[in-house]
């Protein structure tokens, strides 16, 4: 008898062991999902956007405006709030009771700060990305031409992970449970009190409020600023965490060769924006011409002006154009400077809040004589100065009335009764006169 074996049934394949993924990134994600790092983003884009909303008359229309505002709220608010999430963030481990813990597992401390620390920077970084863009699309239906500036949004992001990571440290060696709110009072007077001073050592803080309408950084703002706001960072964390705490001499030579080389630039951190400088105008005559920064305030500055366009027309040495210039001495005889614009309060989102008063600041700026100091206090005694001065109120009145003259109402009747030839000719005569300091000179009314 034969013995027969069935062959062996194929046993099925052993399974993969699942795979894991790298510790670090598991780690990571376990900490940008925990504990106040999440909070970290909606914290920080309330803090900077209540106070923008609150402010949107001021800012909104204009890109430097806009930034310069973004800058303040993200450095002197959101600064402080992020540094002591930081420290709340680094004293965790105290306050559990497993700092001990923490020191016994392999990975050395400064992989343990950066895996702790970097979450609340992360989020903080998310948190102003959010407010800038919200901020940015609710300028950009009235803005004119240009754009924000990039640098001053990343030199703002950066400092915001240099909080996040200064404050870690703190809360680290600070074993005190108020060492956050603590710490967010003192960064902010640290930040604020600066700003209120008048040496070039301001500019070597981060919360420095620059005058950015107008104005953009230079080209190495961004590398400068960066450097400066990162070693002494580097330096603290490296003294803490590194075994080797020398090293954190280096950086802190790097911060020390910059420092100089920002407060000997000062105001030159920044440029005028070329487009300021370009004018947009409209095609009939007299023209009116704004900033290039300003576009969307051509129509109405031309309606507010068109009552005083219409009673100067026909009169000799009328202005040809009205320009939107800081600099009248290098304005043409035949050109008039426009009034200066503060948004928020003589225009609100590309609207003139008073057309009335617009036109009369241009008359003002039309007979701007710029008599010297002797003319002006003559005006007491020397009837003939009187006369000149309440001539210039009499004109400015019937021009662009707007409210009632406290000077020149005999002048204005009379200038009112004249007939409509005699009057442009009258005109004519006080035009001719508009920059002269001689009382004499000024044709009588």
């Amino acid at each position: 008898m034969t013995d027969t074996m069935s062959p062996p049934e194929p046993s099925a394949p052993a399974a993969s062991p699942p795979r894991v993924g790298h510790p670090a990134r598991a780690a990571f994600r376990a900490e940008l999902r925990r504990g106040i790092a999440p909070w970290t983003a909606p914290a920080v884009t309330l803090t900077i956007g209540v106070p923008m909303m609150a402010k949107a008359p001021q800012w909104q229309g204009g890109w430097g405006d806009t930034q310069e505002l973004l800058h303040s709220c993200a450095t002197l608010i959101a600064g402080p709030l992020v540094a002591a999430a930081g420290c709340w963030q680094g004293g965790r481990e105290h306050r559990r009771g497993t700092a001990a813990l923490w020191l016994s597992v392999p990975r050395g401390r400064p992989a343990q700060l950066v895996m702790a620390a970097l979450p609340v920077a992360v989020w903080a970084v998310v948190g102003h990305l959010l407010a800038v863009v919200g901020v940015l699309a609710a300028t950009w239906p009235y803005a004119g031409a240009g754009g924000p500036s990039v640098g001053m949004t990343a030199v703002d992001t950066w400092f915001l992970v240099c909080a996040a990571f200064t404050g870690f440290v703190v809360g680290r060696l600070w074993r005190w449970r108020p060492a956050a709110p603590v710490l967010a009072a003192a960064a902010y007077l640290a930040l604020g009190i600066p700003s209120y001073s008048d040496s070039d050592l301001r500019f070597l803080n981060p919360a420095e409020q620059h005058s950015l309408s107008g104005r953009v950084p230079v080209a190495w703002f961004v590398p400068l600023m960066v450097l400066w706001l990162g070693a002494p960072v580097v330096a603290l964390v490296t003294a803490y965490a590194v075994r080797r705490r020398f090293l954190a001499v280096v950086p802190l030579v790097a911060a020390a060769l910059v420092a100089p080389l920002i407060v000997s630039s000062g105001e030159d951190l920044f440029r005028e924006d070329p487009l300021a400088e370009k004018l947009i105008c409209t095609e009939s005559v007299p023209q009116v011409c704004v900033s290039g920064l300003d576009g969307p305030l051509l129509s109405p500055a031309s309606d507010a002006l068109a009552g005083l366009v219409s009673r100067l027309e026909g009169v000799p040495g009328a202005p040809v154009r009205y320009v939107q210039t800081s600099d009248s001495r290098r304005l043409p005889p035949d050109t008039s400077r426009l009034p200066y614009t503060f948004r928020g309060w003589t225009v609100v989102r590309d609207r003139i809040t008073d057309p009335a008063g617009y036109a009369w600041q241009t008359v003002q700026h039309l007979a701007e004589r710029g008599c010297p100091t002797s003319v002006t206090e003559a005006e007491v005694e020397d009837p003939a100065t009187v006369r000149m001065r309440e001539t210039d109120d009499a004109v400015a009145g019937w021009l662009a009335p707007w409210a009632d003259s406290w000077t020149g109402a005999e002048y204005l009747n009379r200038l009112t009764a004249m007939g409509d030839t005699e009057r442009r000719a009258w005109l004519g005569r006080y035009l001719a006169t508009r920059t002269s300091c001689d009382p004499k000179a000024v044709p009588a009314l």
